[in-house]
């Protein structure tokens, strides 16, 4: 039976009432965050120091399936998961038959399944041994982090050396990437022995990897530092395409294939100018660097489609590194100037920058450490948001209090955040008074 007709004008009142509910939703979903984020952002202890080495370098991921499982990882071998959203931890050590020796890092795919990459140590003799760094490991958990197979793992060329890979996964058709570096021989100084860029992906959910190709045009160094290639990151676009972003020689180079990393660009592209190098000193840090970012945008928001790049440099002075982002809106074929997304005046520190964009909207979050507030090595973690395609960023201190880090003690050599679906964890690394710990904050946008 049809409802009753309501009389004119209390049908224009209710009219008027359900669009202003509308309009507010709306600029509650694509406004600006400063209105809907939490002011007070819990931190929460995920690890810290005890036997062995670290933790540093963490890694996080949240399941987009199921948003109450958090998993982590840190150098060295360290597995972290969380059933509750990332209010408690529990730990455990990873173990594989092809050793564990760090360089964590933590992907969700779209079924639901946890992968953490790792380097190699297959004879557990770390750097006395001629296998050591001989291959990319890739463990898989489908509880959420409670256990772990064995592995499978891509690259293995010896007598070269593999390093600082990164993962992504294809929501589409599950499908798993990685990228990493490889070294003829890590820390040669001979002159016919490079670096280059690799690629390798699972079509079975990463129980095998396809054999590594090289992806770029231009090779460097084997010294780990500036004219080294390195810090390659996979993204995957709205149709499923391949993006990939990487340092060398004071330039961000970009590549692209759009056949599931079959074939990519005849030449690699410039994506943007990083005056200084990505290697670069921070007081009180015992090593840092700017690496990129890659980040693509597959929501139906207005951005779809845009490639995102975040990296840090120091353009301005080597006691004023900050944070910057390029954007492209038509597959990376051409960059935006870059953008500063640390709002402070000049003069201060920002370092080892890390971003995700959340896909059911689009939003852009980048994590880092920040000296904004202090004349000394006091250091802050702060997050910041773009909600309109990276052209303006807000800047929001997540951290409850600054820690002073000493060179003396390895510090790592970059973080992580995950988002999903208005639930945002960042993870960092702490290092006060000598001891390391690994913590992450419940960041929410509702």
């Amino acid at each position: 039976m049809p409802l009753p007709a309501l009389p004119y004008r209390l049908l224009i009142l209710f009219t008027l009432f359900f669009f202003l509910i509308g309009i507010t939703a709306c600029q509650r979903k694509t406004g600006d965050l400063s209105k809907v984020m939490q002011k007070n952002i819990p931190n929460v202890l995920i690890g810290e120091s005890g036997l062995g080495f670290g933790p540093c370098e963490p890694s996080i991921a949240i399941n987009p399936n199921n948003t109450d499982q958090v998993v982590a990882g840190a150098v060295l071998d360290r597995a972290y998961y969380s059933q509750d959203g990332g209010k408690t931890w529990k730990e455990k050590q990873l173990r594989s038959p092809y050793g564990v020796y760090g360089d964590p890092v933590i992907l969700a795919d779209y079924a639901g399944n946890f992968f953490y990459a790792h380097l190699a140590d297959p004879s557990g003799s770390g750097r006395f041994s001629s296998s050591w760094l001989d291959r990319i490991v890739i463990q898989k958990s489908t509880d959420g982090g409670m256990a772990w197979s064995d592995g499978a793992f891509t690259g293995n060329r010896p007598p070269a050396d593999q390093d600082k890979h990164w993962l992504a996964a294809n929501p589409y058709n599950h499908h798993l990437y990685v990228t990493w570096t490889e070294f003829d021989k890590y820390g040669s100084r001979k002159a016919e022995d490079h670096s280059r860029i690799l690629f390798s992906k699972s079509t079975d959910s990463g129980k095998s990897w396809s054999d590594a190709i090289s992806i770029n045009q231009l090779e460097g160094d084997c010294l780990d530092d500036d004219n080294t290639t390195e810090g390659a990151v996979p993204a995957v676009g709205p149709n499923g395409e391949l993006y990939v972003s990487w340092a060398y020689a004071e330039k961000i180079y970009f590549d692209r294939s759009i056949d599931g990393g079959a074939t990519w660009l005849n030449e690699d592209i410039i994506a943007a100018d990083q005056p200084g190098g990505w290697a670069f000193d921070i007081p009180g840090i015992s090593r840092c660097n700017g690496m990129p970012f890659t980040e693509a945008d597959r929501s139906n928001g207005p951005h779809r489609g845009s490639v995102y790049i975040n990296w840090s440099d120091q353009r301005n002075g080597e006691g004023d590194t900050d944070i910057w982002l390029a954007y492209s809106r038509d597959g990376g074929q051409s960059w935006s100037e870059p953008i500063r997304v640390n709002n402070d005046p000049a003069g201060r520190q920002q370092f080892l920058t890390a971003m995700a964009v959340d896909q059911s909207t689009g939003y852009i979050y980048i994590v880092f450490y920040d000296r904004r507030a202090y004349d000394d090595h006091r250091t802050d973690v702060y997050l910041a948001y773009s909600t309109d395609g990276g052209q303006t960023f807000n800047n929001q201190r997540i951290s409850e209090s600054p820690f002073t880090p000493t060179t003396e003690v390895f510090f790592g050599d970059y973080n992580d955040i995950s988002a999903e679906d208005g639930h945002i964890r960042p993870i960092w690394t702490r290092l006060e008074q000598g001891e390391l710990s690994v913590w992450t904050a419940l960041v929410e946008v509702r």
